[in-house]
This record gives C-alpha cells, sequence and structure tokens, in this order.
C-alpha cells in the first residue's frame, strides 16, 4: 500500500508538482510504495520543498483507491489542498486561486 504525508497540525496530506511514467507533469498526492521507501526519502524530499522537517508531519498509510480519488480531487489545480479527515475521508480545500 502506498504511503503519504500528513501535516500534524492541518492533516493536509503532502500534494506537489511531480513527473508521470509518461514524462508529464501534474500536481498530485506524494506517495512512497512502501514505508522503508518513505521513510528513507521524506526527510530529503520535505527540506527540498521548503515543507519543514519530520516532526511536522507523519506517515500515513493509503490505499491504492484513497490516492486515486485524492488526485482526482486535487484536479491538477496547484492552489487545491487535500485534507484527511479523522474518519478517513478526504477533503479538497480551495486556497486563493491564481490570477489567469
Amino acid at each position: 500500500m502506498p504511503y503519504a504525508l500528513k501535516h500534524k497540525t492541518t492533516s493536509e496530506l503532502l500534494a506537489c508538482r511531480q513527473i508521470n511514467k509518461y514524462e508529464l507533469s501534474y500536481y498530485g498526492l506524494k506517495v512512497w510504495e512502501s514505508e522503508q521507501e518513505a521513510l528513507s526519502e521524506c526527510e530529503a524530499f520535505l527540506s527540498g520543498l521548503g515543507a519543514g522537517g519530520m516532526e511536522d508531519w507523519s506517515l500515513v498509510e493509503l490505499d491504492e483507491n484513497k490516492v486515486k480519488i485524492g488526485n482526482a480531487k486535487l484536479n491538477n489545480q496547484t492552489w487545491k489542498r487535500l485534507i484527511l479527515n479523522d474518519d478517513g475521508s478526504l477533503s479538497a480545500v480551495s486556497q486563493s486561486r491564481p490570477e489567469q
């Protein structure tokens, strides 16, 4: 099962610009395929994004379906944030949208 990072204060799941297997850029959830991979890479990844350190984030396990739903809710829009609610549901929250 995939692993993602959840902000401890806001419950936001980490999303960022990435490159998919077709070498196309998209904005979506950052996930790792194993807990070991996530633990070995997430500190450096957060540092590279300027998103704080692991003291601000926790590792959460998501099923593939949640990852797909989460990416659909983000809709490749960088001003959207994805919240993992206490009941396990996902909510997309829009930040101020950039001028077009």
